[in-house]
């Protein structure tokens, strides 16, 4: 089913089309540690090089390391390996928006929790406009 729907979606990859005539011209500037592509050629509305990643894997934006968000968006002028100073031992790495999986964050007294939550401890007064 993969190779037959990879010539219309874009939602698992980027398209035959994206890859045959999209990035003609552009220049492969670098890859990250989770394996995605970035381009950098043509020119967009304002005169800026234009800058492109291709996703290995599922397309979500989040899957974008921080430093390399930053090319992106043109913070950076530089590919990140030569413009940001090395990763400190205490930095850790980016991790992507888990939400809508298992690893998603869940308080205590959500419904995927068991919708139990701590019972009020008595502190609390409510406001009313007389008082």
């Amino acid at each position: 089913m993969g190779i037959n729907l990879n010539p219309f979606t874009w939602w698992t990859g980027a398209s035959w089309g994206t890859m045959l005539y999209g990035l003609r011209g552009m220049a492969q500037m670098g890859t990250d540690q989770l394996g995605n592509v970035y381009y950098e050629g043509g020119k967009d509305g304002s005169g800026r090089k234009r800058r492109w990643v291709i996703y290995e894997g599922a397309n979500d934006a989040s899957r974008v390391p921080p430093e390399w968000f930053s090319w992106l968006h043109h913070h950076i002028d530089d590919v990140p390996d030569r413009a940001l100073p090395p990763v400190r031992a205490w930095q850790k790495p980016a991790i992507p928006n888990m939400t809508g999986t298992p690893l998603a964050y869940r308080p205590s007294g959500s419904l995927e929790k068991g919708g139990k939550r701590a019972a009020a401890t008595g502190d609390y007064e409510a406001w009313t406009p007389e008082g």
